[in-house]
């Protein structure tokens, strides 16, 4: 028996669809996990930051971090970078992709290598 997977991210996002679509064309049955209308955790960010890293998974390249004031984007650390992440799920990078390992980010190769021994 497979681990669920689960895909977390917003439902409007361009590379959110990419992503989706790739795995319906592959046949992977998947949850969807929407962060505006369900929200997501600390216990989620904190289990994600230690595999992949905070750096990884906050999305300093999108609009709503950069229009964050200076003094809150300098100086980041784990636990700030959480509490941001908290406060506006839309600066988590997209999508996370938990499927016995966790994917931040939708790169065709990597899901094609995650998914090749289902």
């Amino acid at each position: 028996m497979t681990a669920a997977v689960v895909m977390y991210g917003l439902k409007n996002c361009d590379t959110i669809r990419k992503a989706r679509s790739w795995l319906e064309a592959h046949g992977v049955d998947y949850q969807f996990h929407d962060y505006k209308s369900q929200g997501i955790d600390a216990a989620h960010l904190e289990k994600w930051m230690e595999v992949v890293g905070w750096e990884t998974l906050l999305n300093r390249a999108g609009t709503t971090f950069r229009k964050l004031p200076e003094d809150q984007k300098t100086g980041l650390d784990a636990a700030k970078a959480l509490a941001l992440m908290l406060a506006q799920p839309s600066m988590i990078k997209r999508p996370v992709l938990e499927a016995g390992s966790v994917i931040v980010g939708f790169k065709p190769e990597l899901y094609a290598k995650a998914f090749a021994a289902r």
